[in-house]
């Protein structure tokens, strides 16, 4: 039956404590079963702790302020995410290309090209003149040539070097100056070599 009154409890509370002294074995017993039991709260106790801290960490918060990371702590394998550079790429400002040096075979087929043109004889056809010019001419350019009377060249001698204007790699213009007027030559570069493609003349 239940022990319903306070003297009862403490006649019981008595027996308890007195126990394990009525004998050194019942105080083996006492002193053995409170050593198991420290045991089991200190191996119980850490491994609990251990496991709210783990559930609080498994919830990060990460706060950005303005695209920087002011609080929290990412998952791991997660994706953190990073504030834009603020850094300034340097522009760069892109300029022409210098002028190509012409080819010397260029100016020299300019320069031959200009002495064979102010060279007609009195007397001579626009078929011996033509003939002279046509090795140093592009096939596209000849039909232009056989259209004009060499007596009207008012051109005899060239009295300058041939002087680049503009070049590129397959292209030059230059200009030579005659005693009667200033050639302009456009000469370009064939699978036959630097042929002469266009002139115009400056009285």
């Amino acid at each position: 039956m239940p022990i319903r009154t306070n003297r009862g409890r403490a006649a019981v509370y008595r027996k308890l404590w007195a126990w394990p002294l009525r004998s050194p074995r019942n105080l083996m017993v006492m002193v053995f079963a409170l050593a198991v039991f420290a045991i089991a709260v200190g191996f119980v106790v850490p491994r609990t702790a251990g496991r709210q801290a783990g559930n609080t960490a498994a919830s990060p918060t990460v706060t950005l302020s303005n695209g920087v990371l002011v609080s929290g702590t990412p998952a791991p394998g997660a994706a953190v995410p990073t504030a834009p550079s603020t850094s300034r790429v340097p522009r760069v400002t892109l300029t022409s290309p210098p002028t190509a040096t012409p080819a010397p075979q260029a100016l020299s087929v300019a320069e031959a090209w200009a002495r064979a043109w102010v060279h007609h004889p009195e007397g001579m056809t626009n078929e011996q003149w033509t003939a002279q010019l046509a090795p140093l001419t592009t096939e596209e350019f000849l039909p232009q040539l056989r259209t004009v009377d060499p007596a009207n060249i008012p051109s005899t001698k060239v009295i300058g070097k041939a002087e680049p204007i503009t070049a590129s790699a397959r292209a030059v213009e230059v200009k030579i100056r005659t005693d009667g007027a200033e050639l302009r030559l456009t000469v370009i570069a064939t699978d036959a070599g630097w042929r002469v493609s266009s002139f115009t003349r400056a009285e």
